[in-house]
């Protein structure tokens, strides 16, 4: 069905005329969006870089610092008090302070306890500081 005028003659032919301003826009929207584009992604530094053979580093120590649901401290699993904590982890910074800290933490444990460990651990030297925790068991 074409449209026409508003005149109601019998005599009507359909236009054969493709309406191209939509066209046009959709064609200048492109363009800008591509000139702005292109150079972001040909924008590089060109640098010529020092090459350098490198051993893989060596695996860092690990220690794990647990505390169970009744507050018991324990150091790679022998208990220990908070005192003697406190020294070994002074300890272990000034010899080895790459070593990993792996706490594992009850549920149940308060949060102070464990900022008093990660505290400790800092002030040690000791930054490398993770927590364990079990797997989420997958449904399926």
């Amino acid at each position: 069905m074409a449209f026409g005028g508003f005149n109601q003659q019998s005599n009507q032919t359909p236009l054969s005329e493709i309406n191209m301003v939509p066209l046009i826009d959709v064609m200048l929207v492109l363009l800008v969006i591509f000139m702005v584009t292109a150079p972001l992604l040909t924008h590089a530094v060109k640098v010529d870089l020092p090459s350098a053979a490198a051993k893989p580093a060596a695996a860092s120590e690990k220690i794990d610092v647990s505390i169970n649901g009744s507050g018991q401290w324990f150091w790679n699993a022998t208990p220990v008090s908070k005192a003697e904590l406190l020294k070994h982890l002074e300890e272990t910074g000034l010899s080895a302070p790459n070593t990993e800290i792996h706490l594992r933490i009850d549920r149940n444990a308060r949060y102070e306890v464990i900022a008093e460990i990660m505290s400790a651990a800092a002030s040690a030297g000791l930054g490398k500081i993770g927590f364990v925790t079990l797997p989420v068991p997958v449904a399926g």
